[in-house]
């Protein structure tokens, strides 16, 4: 994806507003980087994490705004050992909540080596911000502090006009976010707001100013394949014995049509169509890195497979090494396979129907062991049949931040369990999902990176819609 050499200055009614961001980037530079240096893995690094929660916590105290501070923000452990911040400044009468939500933990580094700079060390290079959370999602949680001190900076006693405010920080998204979602269903208190902003996506390309409206569920599944009590010799009994990894790889391959790409799972649904943003393959090949000569899906248009449709990877497999395999028929193989599923899908029926695709494709009776693992429900932030007017504000905000007439909506192939949790906790609730990461970005990835100029006008949108909420 080519970076523009300038953005659009933002709409002339947002220019008071554009000069108190921009006043904030230096503190956003600090603070990011303070926060990039933690490595907040949760599970992990579990010092890292309590620091990082901390930090956080200090942060939303030092807030500049009235109603926050000391008193008003806490920490709650939750029940899968990690820790989330809250902050509540209370509405006054008539006037409505916004939750902002974010979370500081991130996914781990990778061989460090693969890192041009060092990934806890926040490294500018070409413009862009680099470290390991820089985009996903401590950069988003600096576009929330950004766009809190840049209303204070504006002016007023009271610059939200007794707007309700609620921060909320998790600690362990990347790893399925499961204590925050059973706090939500616990405490729904805790985030009760009449419009929620999820910081924890991005932009379809660099400077095109993007809501996402829906997300893939997940319903993960660990296929093990057994055929034999031990190894034996390839030389005196290949041919004959049963190959466990052979067994494995033979089911796995039924998941995909070798022609097409498409997913081929038994009794999924798999013609949905996305009404929204196109997404071409000459873009999709550069954002997703795929090398020249090598083809795309074309089972459907591009939109439709990432967004619209259910789709299997295969995320992992155990077996012998190259590095030091010897010549023997495998007896074990195992592979954890990943199973995405779009807004209108039930997970747990297409995970079931995942199960018996693969028990229906045993080679040679193989002794198939399938493990489910928890699963993720897809998510729809908008109804195409009635109207959101904070999600239509937020949207004109948006264009207005980055000078242009409108803005992408576009799907995610990933998930964010909480965005269910929070409509099943409050469904009245306006929910929009936007943030900071974009194609360039590479999140979960080597040499992530954020482009301060995205942490820059998203919070400057970010600002406008907290100003102009009514």
């Amino acid at each position: 994806m080519t970076t523009p050499a300038s953005f659009a200055p933002p709409h002339p009614d947002l220019d008071r507003l554009a000069e108190a961001v921009t006043a904030q980037l230096d503190r956003a530079w600090t603070d990011l980087a303070d926060l990039v240096a933690l490595p907040s893995v949760h599970g992990a690094e579990p010092e890292a994490c309590e620091q990082a929660c901390e930090l956080v916590r200090s942060l939303l105290v030092d807030l500049p705004v009235p109603g926050l501070g000391p008193d008003a923000v806490e920490v709650i452990e939750t029940s899968d050992g990690s820790k989330a911040v809250f902050a509540h400044r209370p509405a006054a009468p008539g006037r409505p909540t916004v939750l902002l939500y974010s979370h500081y933990d991130v996914q781990p580094s990778g061989e460090p080596e693969q890192w041009t700079s060092p990934p806890w060390d926040l490294t500018e290079r070409d413009g862009r911000w680099y470290g390991r959370g820089a985009a996903d999602c401590k950069g988003n949680l600096v576009v929330h502090l950004t766009a809190l001190r840049a209303l204070a900076a504006a002016g007023g006693d009271d610059p939200l006009d007794g707007l309700g405010i609620r921060l909320v920080v998790e600690g362990s998204e990347e790893t399925g976010g499961g204590g925050l979602d059973d706090l939500v269903a616990q405490r729904p208190d805790l985030v009760q707001a009449d419009t929620i902003l999820i910081a924890d996506t991005g932009n379809a390309a660099v400077g095109v100013p993007t809501l996402t409206t829906s997300l893939r569920g997940i319903a993960n599944l660990v296929v093990s394949v057994d055929t034999m009590e031990a190894g034996v010799h390839s030389g005196q009994f290949g041919g004959g014995a049963p190959d466990a990894l052979a067994a494995l790889v033979a089911i796995l391959a039924s998941l995909r049509d070798p022609e097409t790409g498409a997913t081929t799972v038994d009794g999924l649904d798999l013609s949905g169509e996305w009404a929204g943003r196109p997404y071409d393959e000459e873009t999709f090949r550069a954002d997703a890195g795929v090398l020249e000569g090598v083809g795309v899906s074309s089972a459907a248009p591009l939109a439709d497979l990432v967004w619209a449709r259910p789709a299997v990877t295969v995320l992992g497999i155990d077996c012998p090494p190259v590095e030091g395999a010897i010549a023997a028929v495998q007896p074990h193989a195992r592979a954890l396979v990943n199973l995405r599923v779009p807004p209108g899908t039930d997970p747990v029926e297409a995970q079931d129907l995942l199960v018996a695709h693969i028990e229906r494709r045993r080679p040679w009776g193989a002794r198939v062991t399938i493990e489910k693992e928890t699963v993720g429900h897809p998510f729809r932030s908008t109804d195409e049949e009635t109207t959101d007017p904070a999600h239509e504000l937020l949207g004109r905000c948006l264009a207005e931040a980055y000078g242009v007439d409108e803005v992408a909506e576009v799907g995610s192939g990933g998930s964010i369990p909480l965005c269910t949790a929070l409509r099943r906790a409050h469904p009245e609730a306006s929910i929009a999902l936007f943030g900071v990461e974009d194609p360039a970005a590479a999140i979960h990835s080597p040499d992530e990176s954020v482009d301060p100029r995205e942490i820059e006008r998203i919070a400057l949108a970010e600002a406008a819609f907290l100003e102009r909420l009514r």
